[in-house]
């Protein structure tokens, strides 16, 4: 999967082997809300002879043009079509749609290009490096036939961005239940019936021979639980954008001619021998 920046918005294309992977993943970026006119499939082709497969990789790289992605890329891809894969393009994305189609694409088994472009390479495929044209030789099909011209070549050093994943972070919350206990004092009162032998005589303090009533009331605390619930610490994630510049740099060939030319010393040795 390679991710392209384009006036604020991502591209995103990812390549599959099979057809059913490929048009899963178009229906589930259309169900998650990214417009159809987003989302462009590109179907792979048969099989064939070495030549069927050699005018297929021309005819997939020129179709790849439109696709604003750097030509060594367009070439890999190209490669892959003319293999039999799909690739899907997914253009005009912001921040959230373009989490969304990762997760989305990654989940529908969207194959790993660097791995595979080492195994054709494994297998005798030379790669971009070793195809011996311009990209514009291959879109026109120009190929040199003869030897009677020497071609003057020079590479030009074209730089491009892609997006590399350096992985995530996902903060996830949940309920854990733990026991806890707080000693609380409690108080009671009881009510004991205290019976005294006495002996003295009647007085008129004592409102003898009449009904009388006496009571006390018991009482006892008992401990309340009640829970409040408050908030102490909020965790969120900020993705901070930071710009650097950054030296790259390669080589380059360019032919260089040394033309020999002797018609002027064989003028002047016939002068001089005259």
């Amino acid at each position: 999967m390679s991710q392209i920046y384009e006036n604020g918005t991502r591209t995103l294309t990812a390549f599959f082997d099979t057809r059913s992977a490929a048009d899963g993943a178009v229906e589930r970026l259309v169900s998650a809300g990214i417009p159809r006119s987003q989302v462009q499939l590109a179907a792979g082709a048969e099989q064939g002879s070495a030549t069927v497969k050699q005018d297929q990789h021309k005819g997939f790289f020129e179709s790849l043009s439109d696709f604003f992605m750097p030509e060594e890329d367009r070439y890999t891809y190209a490669e892959g079509l003319s293999r039999g894969g799909y690739l899907v393009v997914v253009n005009d994305l912001d921040d959230r749609s373009h989490e969304i189609a990762i997760d989305i694409l990654d989940d529908e088994g969207s194959v790993n290009l660097d791995e595979r472009e080492a195994t054709w390479r494994a297998e005798g495929w030379g790669g971009y490096d070793a195809a011996g044209t311009t990209s514009s030789d291959l879109a026109a099909g120009r190929r040199d036939t003869t030897g009677e011209a020497i071609p003057v070549v020079e590479e030009q050093l074209e730089i491009g961005k892609r997006d590399v994943s350096l992985g995530r972070v996902r903060v996830r919350s949940y309920v854990r239940e733990q026991p806890v206990s707080a000693d609380v004092n409690l108080h009671e009162d009881r009510v004991t019936i205290d019976r005294r032998p006495v002996d003295r005589p009647l007085t008129g303090a004592d409102d003898a021979f009449r009904d009388r009533t006496i009571e006390a009331e018991e009482h006892a605390e008992r401990a309340v639980v009640s829970k409040e619930a408050r908030v102490t610490e909020e965790i969120s994630l900020r993705r901070e954008g930071t710009d650097h510049v950054e030296k790259v740099g390669d080589t380059v060939r360019k032919t260089e001619v040394e033309i020999e030319d002797d018609r002027n010393l064989a003028a002047n040795k016939r002068q001089n021998q005259r």
